[in-house]
């Protein structure tokens, strides 16, 4: 398995969704539904019948709906291709029980529509408006962007605007992420070791951060709290942090892992937070307290504190931030593809890697206290 997502839509269930790789059998996507009160994990499979899932997203707006990018062969050649679909009614709220016997009771995707890619290559990944209402999305497929608007009730996609990259050589596009800030008009995609923004209404390039990493950038993550912040991760082994107002050196750089970076993700609430997840088998949680939104914790009204206390505040304040890791997971056995947080916890993460394992793992609960108090 290579996929993983969280249900964006849900947000009173901890689930996620995982796709897998198998040359062999049909595909699945794994419904995984996590009940934290009892630490049990429930789990329902739908038939993905067309190819190996390169790529998964789940609509902001329907908890049903999700996008696939999948290997198919024509003509002898294998096409990487998106598509839409709907899984059954009765699974697109979180927290089911698990069926007895599971292995009976598979049930298969209802394909909505396929986003047309003939014209344009290979689909790398499909990424949804953020604030949207399900209706627009971005697919990237080899060096175009595509920009489609879902009808009839997600039944048709139109192409509304595209943009190609220009240049020499094989451009490719490897992932892109659409930003939650500026009314969400602007995306940011990696290609080789760029680092690009657009416009989305003109499709014109805002920004380019040459050679943002030394070999292939691998992914992206905007912050969710603070405009103009973005993480990119990449095959020499690091995770740097730009602000896209001035792209001439990254803000941070973290060195941790051994390996390429497969996957780095930014917490929802507490942008502090950082994720990222590597061949080299870990996944780090690092806290990038001073780039954060809130570098100085919660701000604290004078007039509520005592003398005393604001004599300890002001020691307090005085003490540097520090940015450090917090914790190296190392439950899996191989390359670690792809790492999420919850969109209904934001103490919950998971990661996935290349062998099928996926691990749901906590923030120490010492850090969460440190942070909400």
């Amino acid at each position: 398995a290579r996929t993983l997502t969280p249900q964006t839509a849900e947000t009173d269930a901890i689930r996620f969704l995982v796709g897998t790789q198998s040359l062999r059998y049909d595909n699945q996507i794994h419904i995984i539904d996590f009940d934290d009160e009892n630490n049990i994990i429930n789990k329902n499979v739908l038939l993905h019948q067309v190819g190996e899932i390169w790529h998964l997203s789940t609509s902001p707006a329907d908890k049903g709906v999700l996008a696939t990018c999948y290997n198919k062969i024509s003509d002898n050649k294998v096409m990487t291709c998106a598509a839409v679909w709907r899984m059954p009614k009765e699974l697109e709220s979180g927290s089911h029980e698990s069926p007895d016997d599971s292995s009976s009771n598979t049930q298969a995707l209802e394909l909505l529509c396929h986003l047309d890619n003939t014209a344009h290559g290979n689909m790398a990944c499909v990424m949804w408006e953020p604030m949207g209402d399900g209706k627009r999305i971005i697919s990237l497929a080899d060096n175009n962007i595509l920009l489609w608007d879902l009808q009839e009730s997600s039944a048709k996609a139109v192409l509304s605007s595209s943009t190609a990259l220009e240049g020499r050589g094989q451009l490719k596009f490897t992932s892109g992420r659409w930003s939650p800030h500026h009314n969400c008009t602007q995306i940011a995609t990696a290609n080789d070791t760029y680092v690009r923004g657009w416009d989305t209404r003109t499709m014109r390039q805002i920004y380019c951060i040459e050679n943002a990493h030394g070999q292939l950038v691998r992914d992206l993550d905007f912050n969710p709290n603070k405009q103009y912040y973005l993480a990119s991760c990449g095959d020499d082994c690091k995770v740097k942090f730009w602000d896209t107002r001035s792209v001439t050196e990254p803000v941070k750089s973290l060195e941790e892992h051994s390996h390429w970076v497969w996957s780095v993700r930014y917490n929802h609430s507490h942008d502090q937070l950082i994720l990222s997840g590597s061949s080299d088998s870990r996944v780090i949680l690092s806290n990038m307290v001073s780039i954060s939104s809130e570098p100085f914790g919660h701000m604290v009204d004078d007039d509520e504190l005592s003398d005393q206390e604001d004599h300890q505040q002001e020691e307090k304040s005085k003490e540097p931030l520090q940015d450090s890791v917090i914790a190296t997971y190392e439950e899996h056995e191989d390359s670690v593809y792809a790492v999420e947080w919850s969109s209904a916890d934001p103490w919950l993460f998971a990661s996935l890697s290349y062998d099928g394992r996926l691990v749901i793992n906590r923030v120490p609960r010492a850090l969460k206290y440190h942070i909400l108090l």
